[in-house]
């Protein structure tokens, strides 16, 4: 586990998240990376992290994210409308409020 100021629930359930991506065949340095950052949001959206950005607070939790897009039920995929857009406002695309997802991807150079 990276030094951190994390108690036991947490220390928990970065085992367990790092367990899960090294099964589904991720090497052990990117199952840390991802635990790590999956903890650190929650305890973010929870208020337990006294460092907090604007992304984890006000994004979906890790664990819905991880739902809306696994590949093991039928449906869109990928990154939200709402995520797309907020890029598309970043880049200066021109249009993007009247644009759907597919034309959001298509302008940011996305998969459609």
């Amino acid at each position: 586990m990276p030094q951190q100021a994390w108690g036991p629930e947490r220390e928990r359930q970065y085992e367990h998240i790092k367990r899960q991506a090294e099964e589904r065949g991720s090497s052990t340095e990117r199952a840390e990376e991802l635990a790590a950052r999956t903890v650190n949001k929650e305890r973010a959206q929870q208020g337990e992290a006294e460092q907090r950005s604007k992304t984890a607070t006000e994004d979906i939790s890790p664990q819905r994210r991880g739902g809306l897009r696994s590949g093991n039920r039928a449906g869109p995929q990928g990154r939200t409308k709402q995520q797309l857009y907020d890029d598309a406002r970043r880049a200066g695309v021109r249009g993007r409020s009247t644009m759907t997802k597919a034309q959001l991807e298509n302008a940011l150079g996305e998969k459609a």
